[in-house]
């Protein structure tokens, strides 16, 4: 009875938290999800230590409780988001995925041999500066109800390309570690997986669903066909980790091909409570993960504040160079679209440090980098996407039938 007590405690904690810095944060005119981050950081280990990364909630850490969250964030984005549309800026897209990753690998491994790491080490600090977060990207867009503009078939598309290239680039690095060497042939086998992946269930799944939707209805309960799609989302979810991709591209994918179905806004209407819930977890969980005791000595802050603006300038240059021809205001929206790192530069971060690759306060550098992106990203992206409301490029036309 206890334990079940301390772990209802740690939810409301968690919770009530998520929803105080997003409230703070709407009145200070930023996007809520900054407050949600910065809430994480308060209640973490860092200050109040109320909860840590990887504490456990009924067996469970709050870990997956965060990672369940944004899949279905990405889900309810990819609801709105159309095969067709994407189509439609594939190009740019994929531009925008590829400039976007070689510009902070290659300004990244430059910072980090300078700093005194060796090229195998420095490339694999480099790994953490590619991946854009899709996660911290799409909250803003969603709240900004932006995700019908072009710039956001761009971002996202190109974060799907980031993911593909930036697991590619993780193994490349990972070899490398000990003076391994790298197997070009497991490597293609492995990108070959992830676009086939891709290709097979978005393009196909997609078609699918557009022909005959009408079997969602026949199951007599009222909310059969949202169980359905959830059914489909974490089925994905869990297909693309075994193509070596992030849960959340599959559970992108599920929302795409659910958004070609007739019931689709009834869909979205149906996920907004789940979101309501699970998404404030993610953010939370994620702010909590940086550790500002080691970031305590003006050394670290000076090493953070160039880590950080070379995070976010090689970024901001890769998006909004893959973009230009769209012109110059669309390119910088989709080109600061692309800067968060959020997770994703985590994850790298914690893999270096289990590697040996580096020690704890780098590590702590690179998680603070990456929550740093993700907070200064939103105010500049949703003031952006405003500025241009009236003079920007309209959304892409909602061509169903």
């Amino acid at each position: 009875m206890h334990h079940a007590s301390d772990i209802l405690f740690t939810l409301f904690v968690v919770f009530v938290a998520a929803q105080v810095g997003s409230e703070i944060a709407q009145r200070l005119k930023l996007p809520g999800v900054v407050g949600e981050i910065a809430a994480g950081c308060a209640i973490g280990p860092s200050l109040l230590g109320w909860i840590a990364p990887g504490q456990v909630v009924a067996g469970t850490p709050l870990d997956v409780l965060a990672e369940i969250g944004v899949i279905l964030l990405l889900f309810a984005v990819g609801l709105e988001t159309r095969l067709e549309d994407l189509k439609k800026v594939g190009k740019v897209a994929f531009a925008v995925g590829v400039v976007g990753v070689l510009v902070p690998f290659g300004m990244g491994s430059m910072w980090a041999h300078g700093s005194g790491f060796d090229w195998s080490r420095s490339l694999f600090v480099a790994a953490a500066f590619v991946a854009t977060s899709a996660g911290i990207t799409a909250r803003v867009l969603q709240e900004l109800n932006a995700l019908q503009r072009i710039e956001s078939k761009v971002i996202l598309g190109a974060a799907v390309i980031d993911d593909v290239l930036a697991m590619l680039l993780l193994g490349i690095v990972v070899s490398l570690q000990g003076g391994g060497s790298v197997d070009a042939s497991h490597l293609l086998v492995v990108l070959a997986g992830a676009v086939g992946f891709i290709a097979v269930i978005g393009w196909g799944g997609a078609r699918v669903m557009r022909w005959n939707s009408a079997w969602l209805d026949k199951p007599l309960g009222p909310h059969s066909p949202l169980m359905i799609v959830l059914a489909l989302c974490l089925g994905l979810a869990w297909l693309s980790t075994r193509f070596g991709l992030a849960a959340i591209i599959g559970a992108f994918l599920a929302g795409m091909i659910a958004s070609e179905t007739r019931q689709q806004h009834t869909l979205e209407k149906q996920t907004q409570p789940l979101l309501a819930l699970l998404t404030p977890f993610f953010f939370v969980v994620t702010g909590s993960k940086v550790d500002l005791r080691e970031l305590a000595s003006g050394e670290a802050l000076w090493m953070l504040a160039v880590v950080t603006a070379i995070a976010v300038v090689s970024k901001f240059i890769g998006g909004w160079l893959g973009s230009l021809s769209l012109g110059r205001r669309s390119a910088t929206i989709i080109g600061f679209g692309m800067v968060p790192r959020g997770e994703v530069g985590i994850v790298v971060a914690t893999l270096g440090l289990a590697a040996g690759v580096f020690d704890n306060r780098i590590y702590a550098i690179i998680v603070a980098m990456s929550l740093l992106t993700a907070m200064v990203t939103p105010p500049l992206l949703a003031w952006l996407l405003k500025r241009s409301a009236d003079g920007g490029p309209a959304g892409i036309p909602d061509v169903r039938g």
